[in-house]
């Protein structure tokens, strides 16, 4: 079988609702993301065969091919390019690495990109549905998926308190750790970690055209006060929006190619594809799946938690990476050593690229070999990505 490389992977800095980002349409973010992918890695970009386009919402701004319309509104892609869009929710991009190795390693393809866009400022997450659901054109639970699953509130945030209570969390420990994840993030900031793999998105400002670079989640002055004080999301539970993951607006991207195009184009990987894996349980507590997933990666990659240096677990809610700790025995250490989505935004379809960006640039600033990355996914999906370092 073929080997998959990573050759780069960027991202943009997160927009907040409303924010910096809000003025850019999403196809517009996402075709400034691939252009900049193609623009440093010097590529031909007439030989990508494919781009992979991860989006949850596909609707209003992201409907009709969010990925197609994104090479359209590119610069250097000619129309020559294809590009699919896929929605495995959270875990979209992600999943849009995992089918572009694939095709890499099949031997079907030499150079796809795989990338994802979401701007939850312009598409609000849930709007595709209630939008429908406002006209008169149904919701999408089946009388089959009524029949399977009778009854439970099917909520992320319901599973993520399920989690806390499986797991014997307190509140005290999620706040704990949304404030780790505020300090990593503002230290990376400051300490200019995300400099190379940050693109740089034009932004009209009242003081005129501007660069957005910068994540503008961050909260520099958190403090364990400052996030304890923040109102419950449901009475009796433990989970408030401080502990939990920011709407983001973003876009981001990698090139994965074979040995072949490394040596036309003269090359230097970041990484290879070490092991891939997806894996579905229970769809109720949901967010669970990961702990699982990662299991069945070890497992298959012929590692422990042991052997990886650093780990990428996406902070939809804090909940979720503390029961991966504790489930798996992995490092609290190594764990989303630059901040996670609690403090950096998770832009649903694009947080699969943007954490393999992070991952990356953090192996290689560390001198590690291993990266393992992993998200929850709607629906009670994981997907599980291991990387080696070139």
């Amino acid at each position: 079988m073929a080997t998959a490389y990573i050759v780069d992977a960027l991202r943009t800095a997160g927009g907040r609702r409303g924010g910096k980002l809000a003025g850019v349409h999403p196809v517009d973010l996402a075709a400034a993301t691939l252009d900049a992918l193609v623009a440093r890695t010097g590529i031909d970009p007439a030989g990508i065969e494919d781009v992979i386009m991860g989006c949850v919402s596909q609707g209003g701004q992201q409907a009709n091919q969010v990925g197609r319309n994104a090479v359209l509104a590119s610069k250097l892609l000619p129309q020559s390019v294809p590009a699919v869009t896929i929605d495995r929710q959270c875990g979209s991009s992600q999943q849009a690495i995992q089918f572009a190795a694939q095709a890499v390693m099949s031997g079907t393809q030499d150079m796809v990109i795989a990338a994802g866009v979401e701007s939850m400022t312009r598409v609000p997450m849930g709007s595709t549905t209630m939008l429908f659901m406002k006209e008169g054109l149904g919701a999408s639970r089946s009388p089959g998926l009524e029949e399977n699953y009778p009854g439970p509130n099917w909520t992320q945030f319901a599973g993520a308190e399920m989690i806390v209570k499986k797991h014997g969390l307190t509140k005290d420990d999620l706040d704990q750790f949304a404030l780790k994840s505020h300090q990593n993030a503002r230290a990376a900031t400051e300490a200019g970690a995300f400099k190379d793999e940050i693109v740089a998105i034009n932004i009209e400002t009242p003081d005129g055209l501007a660069q957005h670079l910068v994540d503008e989640g961050i909260r520099m002055d958190a403090t364990l006060e400052s996030i304890a004080g923040v109102k419950l999301l449901s009475e009796g539970g433990t989970i408030t929006a401080a502990s939990s993951s920011q709407i983001c607006d973003g876009a981001s991207a990698a090139l994965i190619v074979s040995e072949e195009m490394l040596k036309r184009y003269n090359l230097t990987p970041l990484a290879r594809i070490h092991t891939l894996a997806v894996t579905a349980g229970d769809p109720v507590i949901m967010l669970e799946e990961p702990l699982f997933a990662t299991d069945r990666a070890l497992q298959r990659a012929g590692l422990s938690i042991g052997d990886i240096d650093l780990y990428e677990v996406n902070e939809a809610f804090a909940s979720v990476p503390l029961a991966w700790l504790k489930h798996t025995g992995a490092d609290p250490e190594k764990l989303n050593v630059n901040g996670g989505a609690i403090a950096l935004g998770h832009p649903l379809g694009a947080s699969g690229t943007k954490l393999m960006a992070t991952l990356l640039h953090a192996l290689k600033a560390r001198g590690g070999k291993y990266g393992l990355q992993t998200m929850c996914e709607g629906g009670g999906v994981a997907n599980v990505t291991i990387v080696e370092m070139c």
